[in-house]
């Protein structure tokens, strides 16, 4: 571990620890992110959804609400789930959760119960496993090899914690008020509805003797005819009873558990509950993506930049799309680059032929980049945007008594006023609900100003004129199957707007051509 330190240090890496998400320590007290406006459009809602099922105890919704600001930040979480691609390491993380995860419910059992002693008792249970997760993790992950400045500081913070006075000394006490306990003994007369609780004397173990008497007839294994009864975890009145009885037989002991629960009330360090909850971001992310691998799918580590708007992407998808079809049918992948001056895709083509998705995809491939995670593709060099927006298309709102038209036009409004150059903007089917010429200006209109902003984007469009406006607009086609036009591929590509191809030869393949209604007219 020395070794990793100090190659560390060499390299410029933060040496201290306080989050395996954030290296400069973002306050965990700070307030929650809110979920972000455009995550239904992208169904990135599904995707977050999906990644933290199962895991509703670490309220890991916040986390993935949370992009990160600067390329460093997201090297810091790439290295970290660099490290836990490896087996062995992503091995040590689900350990210390389900240790961690005993010690929690032996707490929460603590809390829960109503019993003086038998709370203390689950107390101290919890305590003696959290100082056995200390131990098991802080020697399990020294022999293992993390290569991530997250991992190398926290193994060296959990073995300077697990080797400091305040460790020992709560190891310590832990220890002598369980081996107090496990002293305690007692006698118990029981006649008729009458329990009595005595000093145990020094009698002999009858069942120690009995075993013996019969243990020559033993033969073959016979069926056990016991009866099982619920080991239920609070107690009945009667056991609470005795239990008090004990107590006073025993004053010393029981006093030394109280004074233990008092003094240790806060026994967890809080760099390491703040990590036990953190390290599930990555681990449910990674579980999530399992599937998908196994699938065929590839998932990369993209470039990143605060500057180049030379973005590219090989072999990608939409998340939430392939998780819904994986292992169920053949999940299509896409491609795209913007190089130079380009700036905005225009996607056209039939309905249901992917254009949505590929603007989903666009976006979601850069949130994703912004929170440190892997995204879809095999390849990505992507922008380190400011803001995203979004206008996908909404039902008329009926309170509101606003028509289609008019809230398309308040919302694109919106987010013109707030956009920058910095900015991410993607229109999914705008003004459809007017005619070709008047969306045909509207939409001029709007991408004139999305273009003089030069903010990256995705408009997906009926309407081919605006895959023309200039050098900066990129035109990618939805195409179909050259022999069944009605049949989609899925495939978007970068080619010309060609929506009238499309028409006709739909239209041949249903005899509607303009000379077969001539011919039909006059036969």
């Amino acid at each position: 571990m020395t070794q990793h330190l100090t190659a560390a240090a060499v390299a410029g890496r933060p040496l201290g620890f306080s989050s395996i998400l954030f290296p400069g320590g973002e306050d965990p007290d700070s307030p929650r992110p809110p979920e972000p406006d455009f995550f239904d459009d992208l169904n990135l809602d599904h995707v977050v959804e999906a990644v933290i099922a199962g895991r509703d105890d670490y309220d890991l919704a916040p986390l993935f609400h949370h992009p990160l600001g600067t390329v460093e930040e997201i090297t810091y979480r790439h290295e970290v789930f660099r490290d836990l691609e490896h087996p062995d390491l992503f091995g040590w993380v689900r350990h210390w959760a389900e240790q961690w995860s005993s010690m929690g419910k032996a707490l929460a059992l603590a809390a829960k119960l109503r019993h003086r002693h038998q709370k203390a008792w689950w107390f101290l249970e919890s305590v003696d496993r959290y100082c056995q997760t200390v131990q098991d993790a802080a020697a399990g992950i020294a022999e293992l090899d993390p290569q991530s400045a997250g991992l190398i500081a926290f193994a060296d913070h959990l073995a300077g914690y697990a080797g400091s006075a305040e460790f020992a000394r709560l190891r310590q006490d832990t220890a002598r008020v369980r081996k107090a306990l496990s002293e305690v003994s007692y006698c118990l007369h029981i006649q008729a509805n009458h329990i009595r609780v005595s000093p145990a004397r020094d009698e002999p173990d009858y069942s120690t003797q009995v075993l013996a008497t019969f243990e020559r007839f033993k033969r073959n294994a016979a069926k056990d005819y016991r009866e099982s009864f619920k080991n239920y975890a609070e107690m009945n009145h009667v056991e609470e009873w005795i239990l008090d009885l004990v107590a006073k037989l025993h004053p010393d002991t029981f006093a030394a558990l109280d004074e233990f629960s008092q003094q240790h009330r806060d026994f967890a360090e809080p760099t390491l509950l703040r990590f036990d909850r953190e390290i599930q971001f990555y681990a449910a992310y990674l579980h999530y993506l399992e599937p998908l691998r196994a699938a065929g799918l590839s998932f990369c580590y993209p470039t990143v930049s605060t500057t180049s708007r030379a973005v590219h992407a090989v072999a990608t998808f939409d998340l939430a799309l392939a998780h819904h079809l994986a292992g169920r049918t053949t999940v299509v992948v896409n491609e795209f680059h913007l190089e130079g001056n380009e700036r905005v895709f225009v996607v056209s083509g039939p309905n249901q032929g992917g254009k949505t998705t590929f603007a989903r995809t666009f976006g979601q491939l850069h949130y994703l980049a912004r929170l440190g995670c892997p995204v879809p593709g095999k390849a990505a060099h992507l922008f380190l945007y400011d803001s995203m927006f979004t206008h996908f298309e909404k039902r008329e709102d009926l309170e509101t008594l606003s028509g289609k038209l008019q809230d398309d036009l308040i919302r694109i409004k919106s987010i013109l006023q707030w956009a920058t150059a910095d900015s991410i903007i993607i229109l999914n089917e705008i003004f459809t609900s007017t005619t070709l010429d008047d969306a045909t200006f509207l939409g001029r209109k709007v991408m004139d100003q999305v273009l003089a902003l030069g903010t990256l984007g995705v408009c997906v469009t009926f309407v081919d004129e605006l895959a023309r406006l200039g050098s900066a607009t990129v035109s990618m086609v939805s195409t179909v199957d050259p022999d069944n036009p009605a049949t989609r591929t899925y495939k978007v590509v970068r080619k010309p707007a060609d929506g009238l191809a499309y028409a006709a030869a739909i239209a041949a393949k249903h005899g509607l051509t303009h000379d077969e209604i001539r011919r039909r007219l006059t036969s």
